[in-house]
């Protein structure tokens, strides 16, 4: 993928591996549109010179309104990423997590399906054009107490499978980014081992500029997780991981 002169929209790219890829597409020369529904962090990205939108993935109203502003100042665009996703802890003892457990599907799943159903007429249409995908090596390799994070992560990844196929022929590419626990807003603190968001940003470009681009974008240290089934390692690792069910209140000790 040449990353120098694309017209790019990245949903999400409010906070996080969503703001430091806008930056990093911007720097390679690309045009970069951002969508998010924080005011403030949009216009911090609108004073460095990126096009910027407001936007609710979880509201089709508000996700239609979106499109057609993008594609009315944008209508040469060739790339959407479809970043936003919230990520909260769950204990499944407690019926209370339901309410949780449907914000993340409409999220991170359903906001997903909104926005690419919003752009892929206009991308077939272009007859080239690429849909980027955000699931986590967590689809892969569950953490257990983020139960409804890793099903709608799993459920992206199925998802961009087929729409992959679905669009064989149209031109239209897409391309699932995989990321591992990367150190952003304070997870520095919280996860120790988290990748740095710079070197992950910097890896993740790397991959996208090769020819061809990868069907997954897979930085070396989300490998561990994308593989586990493979290798055997996956329910080793899941026990591991099931130790961090601790950080649920009630659970420590």
């Amino acid at each position: 993928m040449d990353l120098s002169h694309r017209t790019v929209l990245i949903v999400g790219a409010t906070s996080g591996i969503g703001r430091e890829l806008a930056r990093r597409f911007a720097a390679a020369g690309s045009v970069v549109s951002a969508g998010g529904r924080n005011p403030e962090a949009l216009a911090e990205l609108a004073a460095e010179g990126l096009t910027t939108f407001d936007v609710d993935v979880t509201d089709s109203a508000s996700v239609a309104s979106f499109r057609d502003a993008v594609l009315a100042r944008h209508p040469e665009l060739d790339t959407v990423v479809t970043m936003a996703g919230v990520m909260p802890l769950e204990d499944l003892r407690d019926p209370a997590h339901f309410g949780a457990a449907a914000a993340t599907i409409d999220t991170n799943l359903l906001g997903t399906i909104r926005v690419i159903d919003a752009f892929t007429p206009h991308l077939i249409q272009r007859g080239a054009g690429t849909f980027i995908t955000v699931t986590s090596g967590i689809a892969f390799l569950p953490f257990p107490p983020m139960p409804s994070y890793a099903a709608s992560k799993a459920a992206v990844h199925a998802y961009s499978e087929a729409l992959r196929a679905q669009l064989d022929g149209t031109g239209v590419g897409v391309v699932e980014l995989v990321p591992p626990a990367v150190a952003t807003a304070g997870q520095e603190q919280v996860n120790p081992h988290a990748l740095p968001l710079d070197a992950f940003a910097t890896e993740v470009m790397r991959l996208l500029a090769q020819d061809p681009t990868p069907r997954e974008i897979l930085v070396e240290k989300v490998l561990t997780h994308r593989w586990a089934e493979r290798e055997g390692t996956y329910d080793d690792l899941v026990a591991q991981r099931s130790r961090a069910l601790a950080m649920l209140p009630g659970r420590a000790g």
